[in-house]
């Protein structure tokens, strides 16, 4: 789950972690108040979206004087910012983050993220910090710097310090970074982030180091313990169908083909999909609907994937060894009825009580086309497509 810029620096400044001084707003006259509130001539306005780019894209503006300032958040509010990271749809702006102009001198990068393949969390530190950094670690990998957190000892002030000497920042400078460096790292284990990102981290001209963006991306596996970051999500920036999906326990994506998949198990899910692109088709959604599924789900897992209409035919792929094949006929049943689906399903069903399941089906009166295995299945699907 993703947190918005303005969110995150509320969360820095819980940790002790310099952020500029800022205001949220969500019309125009909103943004008014701010830059009076503010003080100053001049401002930086700052779309909130849960994407990276935004600088490029146009989401980053500055405003000189207040009706410079109006009017860019009458361009931004209520408008659907597109960068590399959105797609072609772009994310709706609701929210902007008003903050003064900083007179920077210097702008560093500062991130910490989950290594999975060393199972420890690192940090990333560049001193070509900005909106290229991507372009940077892409063609200049040598210019980041990493270090590995140990997770028994955790990250020591000496690893800070190090970081501090390869961006040559001054002595007081280091003691600043030793500070962020170590707040934002109470922050990431204490609220199960899987990553903070400061881009950039800036040397101000007074020699102080501030956050002047914010990226945070929690574990979504561990919600269930930070309740009151659960309370910041923006479902107005996700997909609706996985957050639809989220509220009945469902895994869901959203793809760009036409051939809806229903099936329990993630591994199982990947193999229906490879096989569908085996045979020439192209998936529509990826979508485990559990190893514990009821017919219940299964019918509300099938209302989601048709309210998709791009899907020209539906796959359910069930393998009963937790759950049962006649509870998955059930709940195929009654969706068909319930939805009324004018589009094939082809369901392959092994496993328990998969005789009763495939009955089930085949007296339930509807077009149903059954497929005997996988690769039987995939090839009708792709073919009444």
């Amino acid at each position: 789950m993703n947190l918005h810029e303005y969110q995150t620096k509320q969360l820095f400044a819980n940790y002790g972690i310099p952020i500029p001084n800022g205001r949220v707003a969500r019309s125009i006259d909103e943004a008014v108040a701010a830059g009076r509130e503010l003080g100053g001539e001049g401002w930086v306005i700052k779309a909130q979206v849960h994407a990276g780019g935004r600088g490029k894209a146009g989401g980053v503006q500055r405003a000189h004087g207040l009706e410079e300032l109006a009017a860019v958040a009458n361009r931004l509010l209520g408008s659907h910012l597109v960068t590399q990271q959105t797609g072609p749809a772009g994310l709706p702006v609701n929210t902007l983050l008003i903050e003064p102009l900083a007179n920077l001198a210097r702008e560093l990068y500062l991130s910490m993220v989950v290594d999975r393949a060393r199972e420890r969390i690192i940090v990333i530190a560049s001193a070509a910090g900005g909106m290229d950094i991507e372009e940077v670690a892409a063609t200049h990998p040598e210019k980041l710097l990493r270090v590995v957190i140990d997770p028994i000892v955790g990250l020591q002030p000496y690893q800070c310090r190090q970081i501090g000497f390869d961006l040559e920042l001054g002595a007081t400078q280091i003691v600043k970074l030793t500070h962020i460096m170590l707040g934002l790292y109470r922050l990431f284990t204490e609220k199960d982030a899987s990553l903070l990102e400061v881009n950039p981290l800036v040397v101000t001209a007074e020699g102080d180091l501030l956050a002047i963006d914010a990226k945070f991306n929690v574990d979504e596996n561990a919600l269930y313990r930070q309740p009151a970051l659960e309370a910041l999500r923006d479902v107005t920036q996700e997909d609706e169908k996985e957050t639809i999906a989220g509220r009945y326990g469902l895994n869901y994506i959203t793809l760009d083909g036409n051939i809806a998949c229903m099936v329990n198990g993630a591994g199982l899910a990947m193999a229906t999909m490879d096989l569908i692109k085996l045979h020439g088709g192209e998936p529509a959604n990826f979508l485990d609907v559990g190893g514990g599924t009821t017919a219940e789900k299964v019918a509300e897992a099938f209302k989601l994937i048709l309210s998709d209409h791009k899907v020209k035919a539906v796959l359910v792929n069930i393998f009963g060894g937790i759950v049962r094949c006649d509870l998955i006929a059930e709940g195929i049943i009654k969706a068909v009825q319930e939805v009324g689906v004018t589009i094939p399903v082809v369901v392959r069903l092994e496993g328990t009580n998969v005789t009763q399941g495939r009955e089930m089906l085949s007296n339930s009166g509807l077009s149903i086309i059954a497929a005997e295995s996988l690769e039987d299945a995939a090839r009708k699907v792709v073919a009444a497509v």
